[in-house]
């Protein structure tokens, strides 16, 4: 299928969705959009985009489809079921979930996307909105080889780094490896940051030492400055690292395998979010050192 002239649909457009539709608009495609707070489709009703009254609509008005929702749980209602997207996607359509949800869940959407004789590939991404904004994703897709080479040019226009990782639930999966390395890289900053602190030293100054270095990562050299200037202002919520942990360790689970590391940062966010900090940023994770006097 060639996509170029086809008619997209966008169902999510909070934090990092808005700026992913954004770039898929300017580049020429027509879009048909919908969220659950109508107040947030504003920016792209102004940029051309069509709102539509629920998911149904958009599949019918659509040839593609794309989902960025907020958890499994919003996945299975948007896309499943007689008002789901596939029920109403134009025959030959795609359906493109770039939510991080369960592994087993996307493969129960790409048999279901069969049966109604469309296409599905899970497509989560990582990044945060900053990605988001500046079109530099890294997107993990499963699904078909011949669905993804046809949705290509489509995610090209929102990521730079687009990896098909295998079947049905490869791209899941693959995010959730992701997850759990982003998990433990950020209980080490918040500890190497408290360190610092403790020790009497400049941390900022420290970053200039280490971060080109081994410790590298852009959990320390982006996350780093923010928390030790108390910004937590969220480019990748609290609750939703929670979400993703958990999906994470049920895998693990699944495959009869014990992660000590991804038990203990899930332990962690779950007590900030306990504590109020659900809908911070995922570098908040510092507030707990600082609020257990350990910096």
């Amino acid at each position: 299928m060639n996509l170029r002239d086809k008619t997209l649909g966008f169902i999510g457009t909070g934090v990092m969705g808005r700026s992913m539709a954004g770039h898929l608009i300017d580049a020429g495609y027509p879009m048909r959009v919908y969220n659950r707070s109508p107040d947030k489709l504003g920016p792209l009703l102004e940029k051309g985009a069509v709102a539509c009254r629920n998911p149904a609509e958009v599949a019918r008005e659509a040839d593609v489809v794309i989902t960025m929702v907020g958890y499994p749980r919003d996945v299975e209602q948007t896309l499943l079921g007689p008002d789901g997207v596939l029920a109403n996607l134009r025959p030959g359509g795609i359906a493109i979930d770039m939510t991080t949800s369960s592994p087993a869940l996307a493969r129960t959407i790409a048999n279901a996307a069969l049966r109604h004789g469309v296409a599905a590939l899970d497509a989560p991404v990582s990044g945060g909105d900053t990605g988001a904004r500046n079109a530099q994703l890294s997107i993990m897709v499963g699904g078909e080889a011949s669905v993804f080479e046809s949705a290509l040019p489509i995610l090209q226009c929102m990521g730079k780094t687009i990896v098909h990782q295998g079947p049905a639930g490869s791209g899941q999966l693959t995010k959730l490896v992701n997850q759990i390395a982003i998990a433990s890289t950020l209980v080490g900053v918040c500890e190497a940051m408290a360190f610092a602190r403790r020790a009497g030293l400049d941390p900022l100054r420290i970053l200039s030492s280490i971060e080109r270095g081994a410790a590298g990562s852009v959990q320390l050299s982006a996350m780093a400055p923010r928390m030790l200037a108390g910004d937590y202002a969220a480019g990748f919520y609290v609750k939703h690292i929670v979400k993703d942990l958990g999906l994470a360790l049920e895998t693990a689970r699944e495959m009869n395998l014990q992660l000590p590391g991804l038990e203990q940062a899930t332990r962690l966010f779950e007590k900030l979010s306990a504590g109020g900090g659900a809908e911070d940023g995922t570098q908040a994770l510092f507030r707990l050192y600082v609020d257990a006097g350990l910096v």
